[in-house]
């Protein structure tokens, strides 16, 4: 905290107070949310994301959840305080899943929730509850059919409507969202349990209103909102002033296969301002990995904060961290698509490309904040009939997902999962998969030589495998990517290894590539082997000592200690061979 206050008649424990009460808030609407919530993807995985915004619309607490799910939603809050101006009251809650029509979500089954708050009779703040749902309609079970004609084939398509007025529920428009998607009953369960955290949120603020009254609590917002922009352009001053290049591409846009789709960005840095423009990005494209503009402004402004920003701001960030960033996109490109343009798999790729192309960039600014890209997602959608119970399931994880890429001075951490969610999207368990689906598995860890290598290496890939003991089944691999494309390393780091994914289907192995579809039939075999994160720095100059662990571990082979890391370990007491080693390094120098 900053020792003097700016604002007249605010002191700074009441400034901390506020400030951490919002925080907390948020905290505990994630935990209704997760603790009731029936879907696996939210309650298991913890795909939700939730905040509060000013009456205008400005980001007020963010605490951990999806970037990519929420650092652009106050678009959406200020689109919705616009249309409804004047015809909003006490107990109304708002729905929208719509990238187009004024609610600017990433794609179809991120359903929002939002709230306002008031006090005194006047509006002071929004609240947000937003979080993937099981199915949304659309041509195929979970929203990530990789060849759909449009938008409107990915699902149904909810602008911002009012489903709560004034407390009353509108009985007859919910039926017509839960008669069009495919577990009624279970969606159910999931919105009420959001609309629930709203209003739990909204309890809690008028508390702190009452408390303190309006125009402290509006003061220490403020304040915040300007400690954090100081704070930014405090950081932003410390890069070279310069314009830095980055690059990254996803495998193929789900319909022209075997086609990268690149996303191509300069970030201009001029004193305390960054400009990140995307203009040489690729068209829009006819599959489904178009993003809009909400989108790649979170996308983005993940890569700056994550690069960039102090890290005592990593659980506090609002409006004032974004102030000093423009982020251009064109329209019509494919990180600013225009309607009719499919979206589902957007958040992961090119959302994830787009995180990766600013992270590549930035790491030239400040070599010594590079952050390499993550293990790319490797998740599957599959669905099909239930032989225990006889009803219909649908799969959709991010379990088998590869790991984190390295930082400069510290190795990928091994367990989090997929970039653009930051880590707050984590693995389930076996016995609670199983439990679910008819899906047994029979492989589930670090695989040998997935990782990117580097002076500090990329977390572990995974190997995972599970048997089919269902009936036949769908299977589309959706979001996933890294069979064609890799996740760039940094400063002679190696970039993430290829993914590969395998149907076993007797003594036939079959590959199959991100975003395809295909059948599945009862005994196949599902095979992943997923890459871990992209390395940082040269891996010749890697400690031999970690290497060493690392072949110990089963994380690095023999062969690939030497030939790529150039350290020696002896094959019967894995310890260095450091006289060895030394002669390696020695002939490598020369």
């Amino acid at each position: 905290m900053e020792r003097a206050v700016r604002r007249a008649g605010i002191d700074e424990i009441t400034l901390a107070t506020v400030w951490h009460t919002l925080q907390v808030c948020c905290w505990e609407m994630r935990y209704i949310i997760e603790r009731t919530c029936q879907n696996y993807l939210i309650g298991q995985l913890h795909d939700v994301s939730v905040g509060i915004f000013d009456a205008e619309g400005n980001a007020v607490a963010m605490p951990v959840g999806l970037p990519v799910q929420y650092f652009g939603s106050f678009f959406a809050v200020q689109e919705i305080g616009k249309r409804y101006r004047g015809n909003l009251r006490p107990g109304d809650v708002i729905l929208t899943n719509d990238p187009y029509g004024g609610g600017h979500c990433l794609h179809l089954p991120d359903w929002g929730f939002f709230r306002p708050v008031f006090a005194g009779g006047e509006l002071v703040f929004w609240v947000l509850a937003r979080a993937h749902q099981q199915d949304t309609g659309g041509a195929y079970p979970g929203g990530y059919f990789p060849n759909p004609y449009d938008v409107h084939a990915e699902g149904m398509r909810i602008p911002p409507l009012k489903v709560i007025e004034g407390g009353e529920e509108k009985r007859e428009l919910w039926e017509l969202i839960w008669n069009n998607v495919r577990w009624p009953e279970g969606t159910r369960i999931d919105n009420y349990a959001m609309i629930a955290a709203t209003a739990h949120a909204e309890r809690r603020i008028g508390r702190l209103v009452e408390k303190y009254g309006k125009e402290v609590v509006l003061g220490c917002v403020g304040e915040m909102m300007d400690r954090t922009e100081r704070a930014m352009r405090d950081a932003i001053r410390r890069i070279p002033d310069g314009s830095y290049y980055g690059e990254s591409a996803t495998d193929d846009d789900g319909t022209v296969l075997d086609e990268p789709v690149w996303v191509r960005c300069w970030v201009h840095v001029r004193g305390d301002e960054l400009l990140i423009d995307f203009s040489e990005s690729d068209r829009q494209r006819r599959g489904f990995v178009n993003a809009i503009y909400a989108t790649t402004y979170a996308a983005a402004m993940e890569g700056v904060i994550l690069a960039v920003a102090p890290g005592e701001l990593a659980e506090y960030h609002n409006q004032g961290s974004f102030r000093p960033v423009r982020v251009e996109a064109p329209r019509g490109s494919v990180v600013n698509a225009e309607y009719p343009a499919p979206v589902g798999a957007s958040p992961v790729n090119v959302g994830g490309q787009v995180t990766e192309a600013v992270l590549m960039a930035l790491s030239k600014a400040l070599p010594e904040r590079s952050v390499a890209g993550w293990g790319r997602h490797r998740g599957d959608y599959v669905f099909g009939v239930d032989p225990r119970t006889g009803e219909r399931y649908v799969r959709t994880s991010f379990d088998y997902d590869g790991t984190i890429g390295a930082v400069y001075g510290y190795d990928g951490w091994p367990c989090q999962t997929t970039l653009t969610a930051l880590g707050s999207v984590t693995r389930g368990t076996v016995e609670e998969q199983e439990i679910r689906i008819p899906w047994r598995h029979l492989v589930w860890e670090y695989a040998t030589d997935l990782e990117g290598a580097g002076r500090w290496r990329g977390g572990p890939g995974m190997h995972w495998e599970a048997v089919n003991e269902g009936g036949d089944a769908m299977m589309a691999t959706g979001s996933s990517d890294g069979d064609e494309t890799y996740a760039p390393g940094c400063l002679g780091g190696e970039s993430t290894p290829p993914s590969r994914t395998y149907i076993r289907r007797g003594s036939e192995l079959i590959r199959v590539k991100a975003h395809r579809l295909v059948e599945l039939k009862a005994g196949d075999v599902l095979v992943k082997l997923s890459a871990g994160g992209a390395g940082v720095g040269n891996p010749g100059e890697r400690d031999p000592e970690k290497v060493a662990e690392d072949v110990r571990n089963g994380l690095v082979s023999l062969e690939r200690a030497k030939k790529v890391y150039k350290v020696v370990v002896d094959p019967e007491t894995y310890q260095v061979n450091w006289e060895e080693t030394k002669k390696l390094r020695t002939e490598l120098k020369v």
